[in-house]
């Protein structure tokens, strides 16, 4: 399980992460709310653990950034915060759990298994690939972006999908042809190429925000541009 943990003052950070990993936990690490908003609306992770105070963009604006892109990951936020007041804001914009400053690690990660149980639970029920504010029922197979339903053939859903699980990676057609189609990628037929530029219109061109990305003499990616 992947674990995305928010906090700009180091030592804290640091005592953190190593529990966390001690536990078996993978975790990626951001110093402020700018650069934890960038991989948590492009990065899949099972649980976001934030600070409230960060610099750039606080946990609360991080929270309602999360939110507003339709990403369920739970949310625990640690803050010195601890007043009623506090706690009731970070629960109106989306955060699943608040733990204030300083705690006990056994508390924390009592805390952290919680959640991360209650993820699992959601998870089995909605088989939901996602990212910004597009995402993937594979239960259901719907594909949704800003609430509209979006009507794919089998073949593009199935590309997408591929897409949505290597969510940051350059994907070259040879790849996309061997795991889409199962065959072997033939330089002569422009057929991946089609496809994209299908799903492309279906996806990106009434949005303007455009997922799919064309890399020169390398292939595709998909992420927030």
């Amino acid at each position: 399980m992947r674990i995305l943990l928010v906090e700009d003052e180091p030592k804290t950070l640091q005592s953190v992460k190593k529990g966390l990993e001690e536990f078996g936990y993978d975790v990626e690490v951001a110093i402020d709310g700018s650069a934890a908003k960038k991989l948590a609306l492009t990065k899949p992770y099972s649980l976001i653990i934030t600070d409230l105070l960060l610099p750039e963009l606080d946990g609360r604006e991080l929270c309602r950034a999360i939110r507003i892109a339709n990403i369920e990951t739970p949310i625990l936020m640690l803050t010195a915060l601890g007043s009623t007041e506090d706690i009731v804001k970070g629960f109106e914009i989306g955060a699943d759990d608040y733990l204030t400053k300083p705690f006990a690690f056994q508390e924390f990660i009592a805390r952290v298994k919680s959640l991360l149980k209650r993820k699992d639970k959601s998870s089995a029920e909605q088989n939901i690939l996602r990212i910004s504010s597009l995402s993937m029922n594979l239960d259901l197979r719907i594909v949704k972006r800003d609430e509209k339903t979006i009507e794919l053939t089998a073949k593009e859903f199935a590309l997408l999908e591929y897409f949505l699980r290597n969510q940051g990676k350059v994907i070259s057609k040879a790849e996309l042809a061997k795991n889409v189609w199962r065959m072997d990628f033939d330089t002569g037929t422009n057929m991946v190429e089609v496809y994209v530029n299908y799903l492309r219109k279906k996806i990106d061109r009434d949005f303007d925000q455009k997922l799919i990305q064309t890399q020169i003499g390398m292939g595709y990616i998909i992420q927030e541009s």
